[in-house]
């Protein structure tokens, strides 16, 4: 697909709104909507690239309170015509089609491959790909399990919303505990995840989220991975512009 000139694509991840507290979070919220606000002017597409929501469980009749203006702005982009594609995290891989149904966007379970002007793309929230993280990988497929989220389903929503809520301000991203450490290239496992995918075919850029901490590492000559951080403490992002993906960081002020 080509993009017309002038026009550009957006990914994010990692807002975590819902923590640490209702002050921070609506105070991001906001910071957030500006930035959509900032953007739509020549947003080709927008990918939201997964744990938007600190914690999301769709009842049948119900979703958690809270964060009607994001929700609303992205229904306004969409009704616009600027498509926004939403990808299931770590912490908001219970959302089913709510988002779909009543703001119109796109959700997606697992890293998907796209082509703009020529240039490859991979881009998926990152949880659980690439070597070793065993015991998560474990919990994730129990939480993805019908099963398991039928059970969770049968509490009412005030118990149930009330008790994830609890364990999500637990989290390391509630607690200040970011990630802010580079591990190294051995150790992070999505370089490993992409230096193992350019063994069977060749990208240009792999975009994820999960991580927390911005990082632009080069793969080899021509595949680059950027993790997009998040919006506690570091507000950054990542734009395609016909040519290049660069990691920007977003400044009210601009």
């Amino acid at each position: 697909m080509d993009i017309p000139t002038g026009k550009k694509i957006y990914f994010a991840s990692d807002f975590h709104l819902g923590v640490p507290t209702g002050k921070s979070s609506s105070d991001r919220e906001k910071r957030i909507i500006d930035w959509l606000d900032h953007i739509r002017e020549d947003a080709f597409e927008i990918y939201l690239v997964g744990d938007i929501f600190d914690f999301w469980f769709e009842y049948k009749h119900a979703i958690p309170k809270g964060f009607v203006r994001i929700q609303g702005k992205i229904a306004e982009l969409v009704d616009s015509g600027i498509p926004v594609s939403f990808f299931t995290g770590n912490h908001d891989m219970w959302m089913f089609d709510y988002f779909e149904k009543e703001l119109g966007v796109k959700i997606y379970r697992e890293p998907i491959y796209r082509v703009y002007n020529d240039k490859k793309f991979v881009i998926g929230h990152g949880d659980g790909l690439g070597p070793g993280d065993r015991g998560y990988k474990f919990i994730k497929k129990v939480f993805a399990a019908k099963w398991s989220q039928w059970m969770f389903a049968r509490l009412h929503p005030n118990f149930g919303i009330a008790l994830a809520n609890y364990f999500s301000r637990k989290s390391r991203i509630a607690t200040g505990d970011s990630d802010s450490q580079f591990l190294g290239e051995d150790k992070e496992w999505l370089v490993q995840y992409c230096k193992e995918q350019e063994e069977i075919e060749q990208q240009d850029y792999y975009i994820f989220g999960h991580r927390h901490l911005p990082m632009t590492i080069q793969i080899n000559e021509r595949a680059v991975y950027i993790n997009l951080g998040e919006w506690i403490h570091y507000n950054t992002y990542a734009v395609f512009d016909g040519v290049e993906t660069k990691l920007l960081e977003w400044n009210e002020k601009i």
